[in-house]
C-alpha cells in the first residue's frame, strides 16, 4: 500500500496478494493468505532442533507472542521459519520456474556470460549485447527487453548503456543516451547484527567438532534415505518481528535465530558450537549508491551501501540489539549458553554502538536502486508498468524497482515482481 501511496498504481496490497498466492504451493496454510499449486514450494525444513523451542519460549517472556503464520493476517510475533523447500532440497526460483521448463523452444539460458549493453536505436531497445569469454556477441529484441539483474546488475547494466546520471557516466567515459539520475541512487538494505554464545556440543547446533562432525555424516545418510534431518536445516530456524516500541504501526525489526555460531558470514570460522541471533532495522533511512568502476561490463561496479549513515537506524538498531541480547540472555538458554563470542552489555551502550559500527552488515536484501515511481519523482527509474523512462521496449524486473525496502525478506517480493512483470508484459503485448 506505501508502494501505491507513493504513485504508483497497481501495487496496493490487494493488487499484489494474488500474485504471491499464484507463486506459492504452501503445504501447511491453506486460506486466502496463501496459494497451492504454484511453482514455489513453501514448508517447514524437515529438522526441528530443540533450540528453536528455547527461542520462542525466551521471546514469549519479553511480551513477543507466537504467530505461527508472519505471512499470513499478522506479521508481528516469533515463529518457526517457513523455507523454499520441496522434497527436502532448496526449491530456489531457478529450480521453481526455469528447470521445469528447460525444454520449450522459447527459452534458451546462455550461462558463463557477461551482459555488456543494452543495445539501443533511436531510444528503442532492440537487444543486449554480452560476452562469453572474450568474445562480444549480440543479441536481438523483437518485442521487449527486460533487465533482472538485481539491485547491483540492473542498475550497472543501465549505466553501461548510456542510462544514468550523465555527470557520472561522462566521467567513466560512456556517452549517455539518457540522463536519468536516479539510476543506481536510493540503494536500501536491512542493515543486521549478530551476536553469538557458544554451546555444548552435544546441543542440536551445527558447528566443527568430532561429535558435530559424527551428527553431519549420519545425517547425510538420513537425508540420502529419508530426504530429511540436519542436513535440510536453513540454519535459521526461528525469528521474529517485533516494534521497538508501542507508537510504532508495524514491526520495525527482526529478529533471526540461528543454530550455530555466525561471524562475518561465516568467512571467519570457529571451533565448537554455539548459537547466534540477528537483529535488522527492516525500514531504515539510510540510502547508498551503486556506480560504475570503468565502462568494462566485466568490472565490478562501486556498491557504497552508506549503512548507519542516518543516525536514526542506529538508535534503532542499538534498541532492536539491547531486546536480543535480553531474549538471549534469558532463561530458557540458562542451561546450555556459555561465553558470548564479542562480549557486550545491555547496560552499557556506548560499547554496544561500539560493536554495532564495528561488525553490523549485510543481510542480503538490497533493493530500490531501479526506483519505480511516478513521472513527477524526477528520482524514479521506471513507471508503474516497469518501463525505463526515457526508453522504449526496456523493462527492470526485480528488487531495484522497489521504491523503499519491504519490511520483511525480499526473496518472495523479488518473486512477485516478476510476477507482475509478466503478467504485464502479455498485456501490452
Amino acid at each position: 500500500d506505501h508502494w501505491a501511496s507513493l504513485g504508483n498504481p497497481g501495487w496496493s496490497y490487494d493488487d499484489v496478494l494474488p500474485l504471491f498466492k499464484r507463486a506459492e504451493n504452501n503445504e501447511q496454510f491453506k486460506d486466502g493468505f496463501h496459494g497451492q499449486g504454484g511453482p514455489l514450494n513453501v514448508t517447514y525444513p524437515r529438522h526441528e532442533s530443540p533450540c528453536t523451542k528455547l527461542f520462542l519460549d525466551a521471546a514469549a517472556l519479553h511480551q513477543i507472542r507466537l504467530n505461527p503464520d508472519y505471512n499470513g493476517a499478522e506479521q508481528e510475533g516469533a515463529f518457526e521459519y517457513q523455507v523454499t523447500h520441496k522434497n527436502g532440497e532448496r526449491c530456489s526460483a531457478a529450480k521453481a520456474y526455469l528447470t521445469p521448463n528447460l525444454s520449450r523452444k522459447n527459452l534458451e539460458i546462455l550461462t558463463r556470460a557477461v551482459s555488456a549493453r543494452v543495445v539501443i536505436e533511436n531510444r528503442r531497445a532492440c537487444g543486449v549485447s554480452y560476452y562469453q569469454g572474450s568474445e562480444l556477441k549480440e543479441v536481438r529484441a523483437r518485442r521487449e527487453v527486460i533487465l533482472a539483474g538485481g539491485a547491483f546488475g540492473s542498475p550497472q547494466l543501465l549505466q553501461l548503456s548510456g542510462i544514468g546520471a550523465g555527470e557520472d557516466l561522462k566521467k567513466v567515459g560512456i556517452h549517455v543516451v539518457n540522463d536519468l539520475p536516479g539510476v543506481g541512487k536510493n540503494l536500501q538494505d536491512h542493515i543486521d547484527y549478530v551476536q553469538s554464545w557458544r554451546v555444548p556440543s552435544n546441543t542440536e547446533t551445527v558447528g566443527a567438532s568430532l561429535r558435530g562432525a559424527a551428527k553431519i555424516t549420519s545425517a547425510m545418510f538420513e537425508w540420502r534415505n529419508k530426504r530429511s534431518g540436519l542436513i535440510t536445516t536453513t540454519y535459521a530456524t526461528a525469528g521474529a518481528f517485533f516494534r521497538s516500541s508501542p507508537d510504532v504501526l508495524v514491526p520495525d525489526l527482526q529478529l533471526v535465530f540461528v543454530i550455530a555460531l555466525v561471524d562475518d558470514h561465516a568467512r571467519k570460522l570457529h571451533m565448537g558450537h554455539g548459537i547466534s541471533c540477528h537483529v535488522e532495522v527492516l525500514r531504515p533511512y539510510s540510502r547508498g549508491t551503486v556506480r560504475l568502476n570503468s565502462n568494462d561490463p566485466r568490472d565490478t561496479p562501486i556498491i557504497d551501501p552508506q549503512f548507519l549513515s542516518d543516525e536514526r537506524d542506529m538508535k534503532l538498531l542499538l534498541k532492536g540489539a539491547q531486546v536480543q541480547q535480553r531474549i538471549m540472555e534469558s532463561k530458557p538458554f540458562d542451561s546450555m549458553r556459555g561465553k558470548m563470542l564479542y562480549p557486550t552489555r545491555i547496560d552499557d551502550p556506548a560499547g554496544m554502538e561500539r560493536d554495532i559500527r564495528s561488525r553490523a552488515d549485510t543481510q542480503y536484501h538490497p533493493v530500490g536502486t531501479c526506483k519505480m515511481g511516478p513521472e513527477s519523482d524526477p528520482m524514479a527509474v521506471v513507471d508503474a508498468r516497469l518501463r525505463v523512462k526515457g526508453i522504449d521496449c526496456l523493462r527492470v524486473a526485480d528488487a531495484s524497482i522497489m521504491p523503499t525496502v519491504v519490511g520483511g525478506n525480499t526473496n518472495a517480493p523479488a518473486i512477485m515482481i516478476g510476477e507482475r512483470a509478466a503478467d504485464m508484459i502479455r498485456e501490452d503485448a
